[in-house]
């Protein structure tokens, strides 16, 4: 599998075993201690430079960080629903990166954000968008909460709370 990350090669691991064998992996039982920790985690994959699928969680909703890569692998390589799920041919153009996610900060101010740095969430009501920091065409803070507000279906008029958050991206 190469250099990667444990991060990444645990991320690699559970899509091929499940879109090769439909099987869900367990978590090694020596777990490094960055995996042992809980966080929210997004599961990015491309496919020849292009998003082929993106899944996370803002939170964590599994007992540590190695069964939230699991989880989002897999998500994000059969169920993000911009994509047909990936086909095993595929599985060799792959390339996989992780971000593990701060908890959310609240803030007021559109001017403390900065795209390269923090991520955004945008909330009103029940409806929830996050866009990861350091995307590449996503240069301003204003490109960064108008995708955000888009993914949620918030109107730029509607009243919204705004968090930050940071991430250490795993490649």
């Amino acid at each position: 599998m190469g250099d990667f990350s444990p991060h990444v090669s645990l991320a690699m691991e559970a899509i091929r075993a499940y879109v090769t064998e439909g099987r869900m992996i367990d978590p090694p039982n020596e777990l490094p201690a960055e995996l042992q920790d809980q966080a929210g985690v997004f599961v990015s994959l491309k496919k020849l430079g292009d998003l082929r699928g993106c899944i996370g969680t803002i939170e964590p909703i599994q007992p540590n960080v190695a069964c939230e890569i699991i989880q989002n692998a897999i998500s994000a390589s059969t169920r993000d629903p911009r994509f047909l799920p990936v086909e095993p041919d595929e599985l060799d153009h792959l390339t996989c990166s992780v971000d593990v996610l701060s908890g959310p900060e609240p803030i007021d101010d559109l001017r403390l954000l900065d795209p390269k740095k923090y991520g955004v969430i945008v909330e009103c009501g029940m409806r929830r968008g996050l866009l990861l920091p350091n995307l590449d065409g996503v240069d301003t803070i204003d490109d960064q909460v108008y995708i955000a507000c888009r993914k949620a279906m918030i109107q730029p008029d509607e009243p919204m709370k705004l968090y930050r958050f940071e991430v250490k991206r795993y490649f």
